[in-house]
C-alpha cells in the first residue's frame, strides 16, 4: 500500500479552512444583520446629535434674537408672540430629539450586551476549535504512525510469503524423499514377513519342547501338592500358616480376624527405594517394584524369604505393581512413560503399553486379563486391550491420577484417585461426565474391600476416608497422632474381610485401625528406618507386608 503524503497535507489544510468557513457560517453571518442594524443606529444616533447640537445654537441664537427683539421694541407684541411660539417649538422639538436619542442610546445599551454576548460565544467557539485542532493534529500522527506501521507490516508479509515458499519447497522435497522412504518401507516389511513366518516356525519349534517341560513340571507339581495333602491329613494340628499352600487350600487354618503384631520376616528387596508391593490372589507369593527400575518376585511360603525371578524391561523406576486375577500376570507402571505385562511363570516381559506422554502412576487389570486401565501424571486414563496391544479409549480426567481400582470382574467400573482432591467414578459403558467426590486432600492411593461397598483412600491431609459407595457419602475419617502421609503415593490397603484398614506413616510405623470404631487398633514398629511407601494385605490370611524408601520389606503376622 503506497502513501502519497503531499495530498494528505493539502486535504487536512482544506478541511481547516472548511471548518473555519462553516464556523464564520453558522458564528458570524447570522448575526450580519444585527451589526449592520447596530452600525446604522449608531450613525442615527451620531447624526442625531450633531443635529441636536445644530438645533441648540440655532434654539440659542433664536433666544437671543427674542431678547434683542423685546429691549428695542417693547411695544411690538406681534413679535415677540412670534418669536415665543418659535421658541416654543423648538424646545419641543428639541425635546422629541432628546427622546429619541434615549432610545436610540438604549436600544444601542442592548445591542452593545448582545455583542459582549455574541463575542463570549465566539471565544468559546474559537477554545472548542483549538480543542478541535489539537485533536486533528494527534489524530494525523497516529495516522503517521498507522501508515508506518502498515508498511512495517507489508514488508513483514512479503518476508513471510517468501518463508512460505521455502517451506513449500522443503514440503516437495520432503515428500518425496517420503515416498522413497515408503518403498524402503515396504520392502523392508515384506522381507520381515518372511522373517516372521521364519520366526514362526521356530518359535513352534520352541512352543513343543516348552510343553513338554510344562507337562514335567506339572506333573512333579502334582504329585508334590499330593504329597503335602497327604501329611497335612495325617498332622493337623501341626499346621501352621508357614506350609499353607494358598493356591490348593481356600481358607486359612487360623483367625483372619487377628491383626498383625510382629515381624514374621524382613528382607532388603530393591537396591534403591521400594515404591510399590502386592501379594498374588492365589499364592504366598509378593511382588515388589523400585527405584531401581526392577520387579521382583519372592516367595514366602516356607519360612523364609525366597527370590522367585526378576522383571525387567522398564527404564525407569516402577511405581505401581498389580496380579491378574489368576496370578499369572503381573502389570507394573513405571515413570519411563510406559506400563508392562509380564507372565509369572517364565517371568517374560509379553506387553509394553506407550502412549502416555508423562510418568504413569497406576496400572490394574480391568476384569478379565486381556484389559488393562492405567492412570498418569498426563491427567488421563487410557484402557487397553492386550490381545490387540492398543488403547481402546482415552478418558480425560483434568487433573493428574495417582491411583485407581476397578469395581467389578466385569471391569464396567472405574475409581480414580486424583491430585485435586476428588475421586471420579467412570462408567466404561457410556461417555457420560464422571461422579466425582471431594475428599478435601490429593488422593494418594485407593483400595475396595471384596464386596465393592466400601472404598478406602489414602489423603495428603494425613487422613484415611471410607467411602460407602451405595451413598457416596464418607463414612470414617482414620487419623492418629503420629501419623503423617510420607508421599504422593502412599499406599493404604482393607485386609481380607475389610475390618481392618493399614497404611504406613512416614516415621516407619505401620498403622492399623478398626472400621467400625475408628481407633487406632496396632503399631507395627521399629523394622523400617525410612517413611513407608506402601503396604499390602494378603488375600486369605492377615499377613500383612510393607515396603519403605531404604529398600526394607517386611512382613508382620500374628505368629
Amino acid at each position: 500500500m503506497n502513501v502519497n503524503h503531499t495530498p494528505d497535507k493539502t486535504d487536512w489544510k482544506n478541511k481547516i479552512i472548511n471548518r473555519i468557513e462553516r464556523r464564520n457560517r453558522a458564528q458570524c453571518y447570522c448575526y450580519q444583520d444585527l451589526i449592520n442594524s447596530h452600525n446604522r443606529l449608531f450613525d442615527q444616533a451620531t447624526a442625531l446629535k450633531s443635529e441636536n447640537i445644530q438645533l441648540s445654537i440655532q434654539l440659542e441664537k433664536l433666544r437671543q434674537e427674542g431678547l434683542l427683539a423685546i429691549k428695542s421694541d417693547g411695544t411690538n407684541d406681534n413679535v415677540r408672540t412670534v418669536t415665543s411660539e418659535q421658541l416654543l417649538a423648538l424646545e419641543q422639538k428639541l425635546l422629541a430629539q432628546q427622546e429619541e436619542l434615549t432610545e436610540i442610546h438604549k436600544k444601542r445599551g442592548e445591542n452593545v450586551q448582545m455583542i459582549i454576548d455574541l463575542s463570549n460565544a465566539v471565544t468559546e467557539k474559537d477554545k472548542l476549535l483549538s480543542i478541535k485542532e489539537e485533536a486533528l493534529k494527534e489524530s494525523m500522527s497516529v495516522i503517521a504512525s498507522l501508515n508506518a506501521e502498515i508498511k512495517m507490516h507489508q514488508a513483514n508479509h512479503k518476508q513471510l510469503e517468501s518463508l512460505n515458499q521455502v517451506l513449500k519447497d522443503e514440503h516437495q522435497a520432503l515428500q518425496l524423499a517420503f515416498t522413497h522412504l515408503e518403498e524402503k518401507l515396504r520392502k523392508a516389511q515384506d522381507e520381515n514377513m518372511e522373517l516372521v513366518d521364519r520366526l514362526k516356525r521356530y518359535k513352534f519349534k520352541d512352543a513343543e519342547k516348552l510343553n513338554e517341560e510344562n507337562e514335567n513340571f506339572i506333573r512333579k507339581r502334582n504329585a508334590k501338592m499330593q504329597k503335602e495333602l497327604e501329611d497335612a491329613a495325617k498332622d493337623m494340628k501341626g499346621l501352621s500358616p508357614d506350609s499353607l499352600n494358598f493356591k490348593d487350600c481356600g481358607a486359612p487354618a487360623f483367625s483372619l480376624n487377628a491383626i498383625p503384631t510382629k515381624p514374621y520376616l524382613h528382607f532388603d528387596a530393591h537396591d534403591g527405594e521400594v515404591n510399590a508391593v502386592k501379594w498374588s490372589p492365589v499364592d504366598r507369593l509378593i511382588a515388589t517394584g523400585g527405584a531401581d527400575r526392577k520387579v521382583k518376585l519372592w516367595d514366602v511360603s516356607k519360612g523364609c524369604v525366597e527370590s522367585k525371578g526378576l522383571l525387567v524391561g522398564s527404564n525407569a523406576g516402577v511405581m505401581s505393581v498389580d496380579f491378574d486375577s489368576t496370578g499369572t500376570l503381573v502389570i507394573a507402571s513405571s515413570n519411563d512413560l510406559a506400563s508392562r505385562v509380564w507372565t509369572v511363570n517364565d517371568l517374560r516381559l509379553r506387553h509394553t503399553l506407550t502412549g502416555h506422554c508423562a510418568k504413569v502412576l497406576a496400572a490394574k487389570f480391568l476384569g478379565e486379563p486381556s484389559k488393562v486401565v492405567t492412570g498418569s501424571h498426563d491427567r488421563t486414563l487410557k484402557i487397553w486391550d492386550l490381545r490387540s496391544r492398543a488403547c481402546i479409549e482415552t478418558k480425560f480426567a483434568g487433573s493428574s491420577c495417582n491411583d485407581l481400582v476397578t469395581m467389578d470382574s466385569a471391569g464396567t467400573v472405574i475409581f480414580s484417585g486424583h491430585f485435586d482432591k476428588k475421586i471420579r467414578m467412570w462408567d466404561t459403558r457410556t461417555d457420560m461426565k464422571p461422579k466425582e467426590i471431594e475428599v478435601q486432600g490429593k488422593v494418594t492411593s485407593l483400595d475396595l474391600s471384596r464386596d465393592y461397598k466400601y472404598l478406602l483412600c489414602c489423603v495428603r491431609d494425613d487422613t484415611l476416608r471410607l467411602i460407602d459407595l451405595r451413598t457416596n457419602q464418607i463414612l470414617q475419617t482414620f487419623c492418629a497422632e503420629g501419623f503423617k502421609v510420607g508421599c504422593d503415593w502412599a499406599r493404604a490397603v482393607f485386609n481380607v474381610d475389610a475390618t481392618y484398614v493399614s497404611v504406613g506413616s512416614a516415621d516407619g510405623t505401620v498403622f492399623i485401625w478398626d472400621v467400625t470404631t475408628a481407633k487406632v487398633e496396632g503399631l507395627l514398629k521399629n523394622e523400617h528406618t525410612s517413611p513407608i511407601t506402601a503396604v499390602s494385605w494378603h488375600p486369605f490370611t492377615n499377613h500383612l507386608v510393607s515396603v519403605d524408601r531404604a529398600k526394607r520389606s517386611v512382613v508382620w503376622s500374628d505368629v
